[in-house]
């Protein structure tokens, strides 16, 4: 895949390390030389300085062509402006702009336009940690409406099937890990012990699932 990074700051370093390290093409560009100079001689793909929405410097980073953008810069307003540059006029597949204010991040996404707020992103997983702190949450979905969390199956729950945990709208057994492998339950599903099981979790009834697997206050 031939991936463009606008922004080479944290973010945008640590992407572009990731999509190299799985072989994508990958051209990094940022309006100052040092935090290119920070991706190291090692890094495989291209570094341009310049301003990450001019018609140019994108035109040089090879936009027409391109499968993937990210807008990773530090400022908002040019995030977006590269982000709607890429999608609407280069036609850009896939395009995902960061975002610091959650308020605009929600406007945009209204708009069809993917972003990830940082801001958002962050208070969320500190809710689930602070939540789920007797088990592993492992995604948050839409605004947090819904959480996936994790658990192994204790010795004691060994006979017990799906049905018995799941409540329908509000906790649902998504998938269950066995001996490594993965696979979709029924409701008769027998839990054994060992097992790893998913969970999705409506926001509005962790009350509820700290009831029914035994998460109260100072455990």
């Amino acid at each position: 895949m031939k991936v463009i990074i606008m922004g080479c700051g944290r973010v945008g370093e640590q992407l572009a390390s990731l999509m190299c390290a799985e072989e994508h093409q990958v051209t990094v560009i940022d309006l100052e030389q040092e935090p290119l100079d920070r991706l190291g001689k090692d890094f495989k793909g291209k570094k341009i300085r310049g301003v990450g929405f001019d018609r140019d410097v994108l035109l040089q980073a090879g936009i027409e062509s391109a499968d993937a953008f990210a807008a990773t810069s530090s400022s908002d307003n040019a995030n977006i402006l590269a982000a709607r540059i890429a999608r609407n006029i280069y036609k850009v597949p896939r395009v995902v702009a960061r975002l610091y204010d959650p308020r605009r991040a929600e406007i945009y996404q209204r708009l069809g336009l993917r972003t990830i707020s940082s801001t958002t992103w962050g208070a969320g997983r500190i809710h689930e940690l602070l939540v789920y702190s007797q088990v592993d949450s492992v995604l948050s979905l839409g605004g947090g409406e819904v959480n996936v969390v994790a658990f192994e199956v204790p010795s004691h729950w060994s006979g017990r099937i799906v049905k018995q945990i799941s409540v329908p709208g509000e906790i649902s057994v998504i998938s269950i890990v066995r001996n490594g492998k993965a696979f979709l339950p029924i409701m008769g599903t027998e839990l054994r012990p060992e097992d790893v099981i998913y969970l999705a979790v409506l926001e509005t009834s962790v009350e509820r699932y700290n009831e029914m697997f035994g998460y109260g206050e100072g455990d």
